[in-house]
């Protein structure tokens, strides 16, 4: 019982909640088919209807209420949105279980988007309930058994549909019953005490120089341990290649918030004696005056997300980032589309969800090997930005213009890789130098970027309301708008390894140039 009574009151037994949450809430066979099962005889349902009525909906409400559901899960501490987010998710598969006109399917969308913009709540749990110690641990725990449940959902459903032991109709039954269990763990979830922004750890200077970090309801927390930040009075270079690309996502945080909090405004330093010897530390300036309260956040999310976005570096990434996301995701939505066209289901086994799970292992396996390269991405990251995206905006052709089922099979998975490549890349690069919070509030507004400008190409080319344009001549365009990206970041990647082989020859120059002249002084005497 003892033993029990330790592992509940650690960092396992959340750890271990959320793990089993995100499992059940990812296994879900029937995904990869959608298209198919929306077309078939259950719903009789157009291609026309679902690509230009129905999908669309989705991202429209994710839009609608992806900022207020993002603050809320900070205000709320996390928990109650993950129980909303299961919530919605059950309601989602029981309208799509039992509804079937085109309206009812435009309500089933319309609560999709709201799962997914809810999402962001398991994302963020861990770093409420697990201390910074144990924070990479975690997060890679819990994404590995997220992977792991895309995967067995992806495989168990191919399984299922290719020897025909269940129709499309009982795997949506199975589906349910998982996300049932998954509701019943997210009640389980300890409730958070302090969150990212709303509710932050409270620092207490002491006079010995040490710190006790405080939740905000001002009870200590014993398991953080005491640090002194020393002030070393030098800034890294810009080509500083001593961090090299990692799978990151939301484990690379505890990294980036070991190293400080850069990017912030001017600092003060103070002299202190530790253990007798005189050594500049760290003191913030005073904040300026804000409001308090939800005011106060608002103002100061405000504040980093100018001072973040002021960085040319940070910046290009970003940008980057919500672009290639936009195309990614709209690809994601509608390839089941394009696939339905060039190989109908009614006439050929798909293989839908062995392609799923082999871009997802793939993909992964590709950017899990990126932390082993020694590259300057600083030098070389455009370049690289706008070769691989060039690649994927070939693979976009491909799948458009083959005419075949494998080679479009081929061309998804290659595409699939490439991104979750280079996003790699851009998490590192911009977390690298980024405090926790302030990284959430770059990944929360690049992803919003992104579903802005997927919003717009949504109403323009997808739309029912707008062009109407048929699958092909989407994924055309698709493939067009990667080029174009391709080609932007290729010639900023160009000017920029240029600039950079000119600031290293400069220094040489001006050696021999001084060598010169301490030659001919030595001559003339």
């Amino acid at each position: 019982m003892e033993c029990v009574k330790t592992w509940r009151t650690g960092w396992a037994y959340p750890t271990t909640l959320l793990c089993a949450y995100g499992f059940f809430t990812t296994v879900k066979p029937l995904e990869p088919f959608l298209t198919p099962y929306l077309t078939g005889p259950d719903k009789n349902l157009t291609i026309e209807q679902l690509t230009n009525q129905i999908y669309p909906v989705s991202t429209y409400s994710y839009l609608a209420v992806l900022v207020p559901v993002f603050l809320l899960t900070d205000w709320l501490r996390y928990k109650p949105v993950i129980v909303f987010h299961c919530s919605s998710l059950l309601v989602t598969t029981g309208m799509l279980l039992w509804l079937d006109s085109v309206p009812q399917m435009q309500a089933t969308q319309f609560f999709y988007g709201v799962v997914m913009a809810s999402e962001v709540a398991y994302y963020s749990y861990i770093y409420s309930v697990v201390d910074l110690r144990h924070y990479r641990k975690a997060t890679s725990y819990c994404r590995a058994t997220q992977l792991l449940g895309y995967t067995v959902g992806s495989v168990l459903g191919q399984l299922l549909v290719s020897f025909g032991l269940l129709s499309y109709h009982y795997i949506l039954v199975f589906t349910l019953v998982l996300i049932a269990l998954a509701w019943g763990v997210s009640w389980l979830l300890p409730m958070p005490q302090r969150s990212m922004f709303f509710h932050q750890r409270v620092k207490t200077q002491h006079r010995s120089g040490t710190e006790d970090e405080e939740d905000g309801n001002d009870q200590p927390v014993s398991d953080v341990p005491k640090t002194v930040e020393i002030c070393l009075n030098h800034s890294a270079s810009p080509d500083d290649t001593s961090h090299t690309a990692a799978p990151v996502d939301m484990a690379t945080l505890q990294g980036a918030a070991s190293r400080g909090r850069s990017l912030s405004s001017s600092s003060s330093t103070k002299s202190s004696v530790i253990g007798g010897a005189g050594i500049e530390t760290c003191a913030d300036p005073p904040p300026p005056a804000e409001p308090a309260g939800c005011v106060g956040v608002l103002v100061r999310l405000w504040r980093d997300f100018l001072q973040c976005y002021s960085t040319p570096g940070l910046l290009r990434w970003s940008l980057w980032w919500a672009l290639a996301t936009c195309g990614y995701n709209q690809i994601l939505n509608y390839v089941q589309v394009l696939w339905e066209h060039i190989e109908p289901s009614s006439n050929f086994t798909v293989y839908n969800g062995g392609v799923e799970a082999a871009s997802s292992l793939f993909g992964a396996t590709t950017a899990y090997a990126i932390g082993f390269t020694q590259v300057d991405w600083h030098q070389w990251g455009e370049l690289a930005l706008g070769s691989f995206s060039g690649m994927g905006g070939g693979a976009l052709y491909l799948m458009v213009f083959s005419g075949n089922i494998w080679a479009c099979y081929c061309g998804y998975v290659l595409f699939k890789c490439l991104y979750m490549l280079l996003i790699t890349i851009a998490m590192f690069q911009i977390a690298a130098d980024l405090s926790m919070e302030r990284y959430a509030l770059i990944f929360g507004a690049n992803n919003f970027g992104a579903l802005v400008l997927q919003t717009v190409i949504t109403a323009v080319v997808v739309d029912s309301g707008g062009l109407s344009l048929d699958i092909v001549t989407q994924f055309i365009i698709y493939g067009s708008y990667f080029c174009v990206i391709a080609l932007v970041f290729f010639v900023w990647g160009v000017y920029n390894a240029v600039s950079h082989k000119r600031h290293r020859d400069s220094p040489k120059q001006t050696e021999v140039t001084q060598a010169d002249l301490c030659s001919d002084v030595q001559h003339k005497f």
